[in-house]
C-alpha cells in the first residue's frame, strides 16, 4: 500500500480524477494533511466518506515512529524507525532566523566519504518521498513550532535519490503544503555531475551546496571516492554551467580535517580554485566519532584558514557548532542504535 504523504498535489489530483472525482477534492485533502495536520482520513469532513473509503484501499495515512530524541543547546536530534525496521535521523537546529531541519534522503549511503559516519554503513535503500515528508511533519508536531528552513544533508546522497527528492521539494514548497520558500531549502551533493546539470533546469529556486572538502584531486581522491568518477575539473565545470543556467550562488562545504586538508597551502589552493565563481564557502569544524580516525582541526588553524580565504576575496563563514554533547555527527545516532 502507498502512503498518502508521498503524493505531490498534482499527483493527488490525478488520483482523484482516476477515481472519477474532481481535482478540487485533492486540493481539499492536501489542505487537511498539511494545513490542518489531520492524522486520519476519518477527520476529513468535506469529502464524501465513500470517496475516502475508495482512497483508503490504496493509500495509508500512517506515520512511522520516533524511537530516540537527543537534545543539546539549540539542537535536537531525532532517530526514526521506519516501517521496515530501518533507522534514519534528522536534526533540528534553532537559529535567530527560525527553525532549520536537516533531513535524511537514504537509509545509509554508498558514496563512501572516508570521514563520514553515514558512509561507513552502506546504503540499504532510497527513502520514499513520504519518508522525507514525515521527518518534517513529525518534528513539527513534537516541537509545536513551524519549521522555516530545510536542508537535505543528512544520511544519504540526495542526488542518488533524485526523483523522490524533487517530489519532496514540491510538497514542502507548495503554499498549501509546508509553504517553505524555495530559497529556504538547500540540497547538498558530494558531486554527482549529471544531476547537478539536470538540477539547473528544476523550476524551483532551491539552494545548491557542494560537499567539496579538498582543494585538489590528490586529497579529494583520498577522502571522497566520487572524485574518481567526477574529478574537480569536471565538477567545477558543471558548477559553472549550473551558475549560467540559474544565476544562483552555490555553497561549497569544507570540513576541516586535522593534517589532511587544513594547511595554509590548502587554503591558498582553495581560494585559487574558487576564484571568480559566484559562491561562498562554509568551513565546518569536524565532529569526531569513535569509529573513524579523523580529528578536528584546532580553532587557531581554522581561523588561519578562514583569514586566507577572506584575504583572497572568497565569501566564507565558519559553521556554528551544534550538538557537542550528543551524537552530533551525521549518521552517528543510527549507527549506535543498529550496532548495539
Amino acid at each position: 500500500m502507498k502512503n498518502i504523504y508521498g503524493l505531490t498535489l498534482e499527483e493527488m489530483e490525478q488520483v482523484f480524477l482516476n477515481f472519477g472525482s474532481k481535482k478540487f477534492h485533492a486540493q481539499q485533502l492536501f489542505s487537511w494533511l498539511y494545513e490542518k495536520r489531520v492524522e486520519s482520513f476519518d477527520a476529513v469532513t468535506n469529502i464524501k466518506k465513500e470517496l475516502l473509503e475508495v482512497l483508503e484501499k490504496d493509500y495509508s495515512i500512517q506515520r512511522f515512529s520516533i524511537v530516540d530524541i537527543q537534545e543539546d543547546v539549540d539542537v535536537c536530534k531525532y532517530l526514526f524507525e521506519l516501517f521496515d525496521g530501518e533507522h534514519i535521523e534528522a536534526v533540528l537546529m534553532k537559529h535567530d532566523y527560525g527553525n532549520s531541519v536537516c533531513i535524511s534522503s537514504q537509509v545509509g549511503c554508498n558514496m563512501g566519504c572516508k570521514f563520514c559516519e553515514s558512509g561507513r554503513r552502506k546504503k540499504v535503500r532510497n527513502l520514499e518521498t513520504y519518508e522525507m515528508v514525515l521527518q518534517l511533519l513529525m518534528i513539527e508536531k513534537v516541537l509545536g513550532e513551524r519549521i522555516s528552513h530545510v536542508v537535505v544533508m543528512g544520511i544519504g546522497e540526495p542526488f542518488d535519490n533524485y526523483d523522490h527528492l524533487l517530489s519532496f521539494f514540491k510538497i514542502i514548497n507548495h503554499p498549501k503544503g509546508f509553504a517553505i520558500g524555495a530559497r529556504h531549502i538547500t540540497v547538498s551533493t558530494c558531486g554527482i555531475v549529471p544531476k547537478i546539470l539536470e538540477f539547473g533546469d528544476f523550476p524551483l529556486q532551491i539552494n545548491l551546496a557542494i560537499s567539496l572538502h579538498a582543494p585538489n584531486n590528490s586529497i579529494r581522491n583520498q577522502i571522497m571516492p566520487i572524485n574518481q568518477a567526477y574529478p574537480l575539473e569536471t565538477l567545477i565545470s558543471a558548477i559553472k554551467e549550473y551558475l549560467v543556467k540559474t544565476n544562483r550562488r552555490v555553497t561549497f562545504e569544507y570540513i576541516l580535517l586535522n593534517g589532511i586538508n587544513d594547511s595554509i597551502s590548502c587554503a591558498e589552493e582553495l581560494a585559487q580554485l574558487l576564484r571568480n565563481i559566484n559562491c561562498y564557502v562554509n568551513l565546518i569544524p569536524y565532529n569526531e566519532t569513535n569509529n573513524l580516525d579523523f580529528k578536528r582541526t584546532n580553532t587557531v588553524q581554522i581561523m588561519r584558514f578562514y583569514d586566507i580565504l577572506k584575504k583572497n576575496n572568497i565569501n566564507v563563514t565558519i559553521r556554528r557548532e551544534f550538538g557537542s554533547n550528543i551524537s552530533a555527527a551525521c549518521g552517528q545516532l543510527r549507527s549506535k542504535k543498529e550496532e548495539l
